[in-house]
């Protein structure tokens, strides 16, 4: 009976995602070759599944492009004094679709942008105490105005919430 009532859950989630197609009249525009280019200074929260916040965050972000390739070099500062670097490499496979890799991520990371938002999902191995786990994670992004974006982030495991992330960047006068 739990095994059943497990598989409705997965089903039902799986029923209610959303396509990144639907923004494609939204405004402004994002092109991540203009967004993620230079210098970024982020902020974040980790939430439980129950909403609570357990993390705070501060990130400074460079990136650069090199041909079809973006590099977003993250350094991370937690609330509890803890660091971290990921480093990401995004490929445009074609117009608004992409790829991604970085240490820590399962596989392959898979995007696409249309109008104002970008979709992204991929598997991070995700440390918790002495053990790691492998989090799938759900991002949407959505550019603001010319220099912020708003990431929401859902994290599942077995198609169950274990927690979300919320991020704000801001691009850097990178005179």
């Amino acid at each position: 009976m739990k095994f059943l009532i497990l598989l409705m859950l997965i089903f039902l989630s799986a029923c209610s995602n959303q396509s990144v197609i639907q923004y494609k009249n939204e405004t402004p525009k994002l092109e991540l070759r203009d967004f993620f280019n230079g210098k970024i200074q982020a902020l974040g929260i980790v939430q439980d599944r129950s909403g609570k916040v357990v993390k705070r965050f501060n990130v400074d972000i460079d990136a650069s492009w090199q041909g079809d390739t973006c590099t977003l070099d993250e350094k991370f500062v937690y609330s509890d004094n803890t660091k971290s670097t990921r480093v990401w490499k995004l490929k445009e496979l074609a117009s608004k679709t992409y790829e991604g890799q970085a240490h820590d991520v399962v596989g392959i990371a898979k995007g696409e942008v249309s109008g104002n938002a970008f979709y992204f999902e991929y598997v991070l191995d995700l440390p918790v105490g002495d053990s790691h786990y492998n989090v799938h994670f759900e991002d949407w992004m959505f550019l603001l105005d010319s220099k912020t974006l708003l990431a929401k982030t859902q994290m599942t495991k077995w198609g169950i919430k274990v927690g979300e992330v919320t991020i704000v960047m801001s691009k850097k006068d990178n005179k």
